[in-house]
């Protein structure tokens, strides 16, 4: 009679190749959440989307675009070495949290060395929301019910630089009350029954407390305060163009005033990104991409309301806003 092998149901599945990136499942932007019992729900963490990518030899942090930010992220990289995994792709969000607990994207530029700060980089967390790969198995195929059952008891209840981004079975009208209420940007929303698929999508919708979004800073307005900053200048992507859809003139404090000043003021340019001609204006080579947020749209396509929350990154890097409402 032939022995019994006693290798686990893990070490005798068929091998799948390890990607070397995953384009990441993005949330489409809905008025409210979804109902029934086939959808959970997240916080909807402010910070950067992130893959941590565990090999044999070695640990990667890709971001959404598919660069190498393994160095900005040290605590994190060491944190998944200790992971109780061979090789693993854990899909998430790197922030830094307020006293209050919250994610505060100010504060995770700061701990990136991006603006001068107090923060630093080991104040990094990776909430750890997916889990697309382990152990030589691609789990993308898998049912998110299925993915987050093997991602929890990696991931859960440690309190290191890689944590679980709990997810919640509750009235999605209420969860995002809440989070509302306790100042949260908004919630995920993430149908249960649905593989992983690369792109945005209906399977995951994201519902927000005030709207979100990137666009580039193509120039500004000086503060009557001399060396301060008055007002942004911004622009969205249309097609191959960046149209200017307004600005917005708070959001920052005295001392980031001066700092978003002297940064701008070394990437003066006399050719304007967009077609715009402002008294006072100083315009900008089209390199730098603000984090705003903003409550509407004016009928003829500018942001009501907008308030400053952060630099997202290079024009390279960050994702655009890429549509301009002509009401809304």
């Amino acid at each position: 009679m032939a022995k019994a092998s006693s290798k686990k149901p893990r070490d005798i599945a068929p091998i799948d190749p390890m990607p070397a990136r995953v384009d990441p499942c993005l949330a489409t932007l809905v008025d409210k959440p979804p109902k029934g019992p086939d959808w959970a729900y997240e916080v909807k963490w402010d910070g950067y989307r992130i893959a941590v990518h565990i090999e044999p030899s070695r640990v990667r942090i890709l971001t959404r675009g598919g660069y190498d930010w393994t160095g900005k992220f040290p605590s994190i990289a060491d944190d998944a070495r200790r992971l109780a995994v061979k090789t693993a792709i854990l899909d998430g969000e790197a922030v830094v949290l307020d006293d209050n607990g919250r994610s505060d994207f100010g504060l995770l530029q700061r701990a990136l060395g991006r603006l001068p700060s107090v923060v630093e980089a080991g104040a990094i967390v990776f909430y750890a929301f997916d889990l697309l790969y382990l152990d030589g198995r691609d789990l993308r195929r898998l049912p998110l019910r299925e993915r987050r059952q093997l991602l929890e008891p990696l991931v859960a209840g440690r309190e290191g630089a890689i944590r679980l981004s709990e997810e919640v079975q509750a009235d999605g009208d209420e969860f995002f009350r809440v989070a509302c209420a306790h100042g949260l940007e908004g919630i995920i929303a993430k149908h249960v029954e649905k593989p992983y698929r690369s792109g945005r999508g209906e399977w995951w919708q994201k519902i927000t407390c005030k709207r979100r979004d990137s666009f580039v800073v193509v120039g500004f307005e000086p503060s009557t305060v001399p060396g301060h900053l008055g007002r942004l200048l911004l622009a969205a992507r249309q097609g191959e163009d960046l149209v200017y859809v307004g600005g917005c003139g708070t959001g920052w404090s005295h001392e980031l005033s001066r700092e978003l000043r002297s940064l701008l003021g070394g990437m003066a340019t006399k050719t304007p990104a967009v077609s715009l001609r402002r008294k006072g204006a100083v315009f900008v080579e089209p390199v730098l991409v603000a984090e705003v947020e903003y409550r509407a749209w004016t009928d003829d396509g500018k942001l009501r309301h907008a308030s400053f929350k952060g630099i997202r990154g290079s024009a390279d890097e960050a994702r655009i806003f890429e549509v301009v409402p002509t009401s809304k």
